[in-house]
């Protein structure tokens, strides 16, 4: 099979596309003919070797995948050869990648797919929608007529916390580093919009909600705790994503007065049984049209390299050229 991998991590020019053997089954897996992959912003950790953790090598990149199920291992049950499913949770802790014609995945982190999804919707909402919907829905729990600001809202994880948030009823607030990322925000549902680099960014967020708000969702990697702790409510709930080697100051005063809270949100580190959830809703919400994949850019799997790049410079580089995901198809 066709598949984009790497040897040894470094730069994006270290990922190669060529041949590997077709993965076959264990027990507990089923082999996926994948039709669409998606790029996140850890796959560019992985390859770069900033994350230590045990691979397989050579290593196929990526997390995510949505196609069809070509075989199924001996244990697997309430799957069939042909259902449309899609998949994240890969490319870490051990497990191969998703960025190749085939993958065998654990059944336990394969969800269905409804008929009407497009296969690149579902890839380009998989592990950014399981993230928003950790944080905000089963962690959180967020709450109708509940205030919700995404610092970083552009991004994938934060085109999803702005739907999940409508669909729970509450008011959003965008946060976007451009004029044409705030626009995209706003046609994803969002209902105020400010742009972070503004100077008086932090004063018209007062403006909009005097009396704080009750979340802030932030993809920073180096977050300022002292403006986003201030623009808390009462018991007011911070949600970190991001930052993992980051040791930034921190305003403990004015946090405990106010008896707020943080949360820290790890995909990988979610039970089979809070993806599963998450999964659920997803397929619902994409079926029904409450959730809308927020694709950018589509490139053929040859040019993985490429994609790699792009999202780097995106995520470690803040360039203000992607607004969304990157999808790849299979060449055919």
């Amino acid at each position: 099979m066709k598949a984009a991998y790497f040897r040894q991590p470094g730069p994006p020019e270290v990922i190669e596309y060529g041949e590997l053997p077709t993965p076959e089954c264990g027990p507990n897996q089923v082999l996926i003919q994948n039709a669409a992959v998606a790029v996140n912003p850890i796959d560019t950790y992985i390859r770069a070797g900033w994350i230590d953790q045990p691979a397989p090598r050579p290593t196929i990149v990526g997390c995510d995948a949505a196609g069809t199920i070509a075989a199924l291992g001996k244990q697997v049950r309430g799957i069939s050869v042909g259902d449309r499913v899609w998949t994240t949770n890969q490319g870490l802790l051990g497990r191969q990648g998703t960025f190749a014609e085939f993958a065998a995945v654990d059944a336990q982190w394969v969800y269905p797919l409804p008929a009407p999804v497009a296969f690149d919707d579902a890839a380009a909402c998989a592990l950014v929608g399981v993230t928003a919907h950790l944080g905000l829905i089963q962690r959180a729990q967020i709450q109708p007529s509940q205030t919700v600001c995404i610092q970083g809202a552009a991004g994938g994880v934060g085109l999803m916390v702005i739907q999940m948030a409508k669909w729970a009823n509450a008011k959003v607030i965008a946060l976007a580093g451009s004029d044409k990322k705030c626009q995209h925000c706003r046609a994803f549902g969002a209902d105020f919009v400010l742009n972070y680099r503004d100077s008086d960014v932090w004063t018209k967020l007062r403006e909009i909600a005097p009396a704080g708000v009750d979340l802030i969702w932030t993809t920073s990697r180096q977050p300022d705790f002292d403006p986003l702790v201030t623009a808390l409510a009462e018991r007011g709930t911070i949600v970190l994503m991001a930052g993992r080697e980051a040791r930034p100051p921190f305003p403990v005063g004015p946090f405990y007065i106010k008896q707020c809270r943080m949360l820290g949100v790890v995909m990988f580190k979610a039970t089979p049984a809070e993806l599963h959830k998450a999964a659920t809703d997803i397929s619902g919400w994409l079926a029904d049209g409450t959730l809308r994949a927020p694709i950018a850019v589509r490139f053929p799997l040859s040019q993985t390299a490429a994609a790699h790049r792009l999202q780097q410079a995106a995520t470690v580089d803040l360039s203000q050229e992607l607004l969304g995901k990157i999808v790849l198809f299979p060449d055919r």
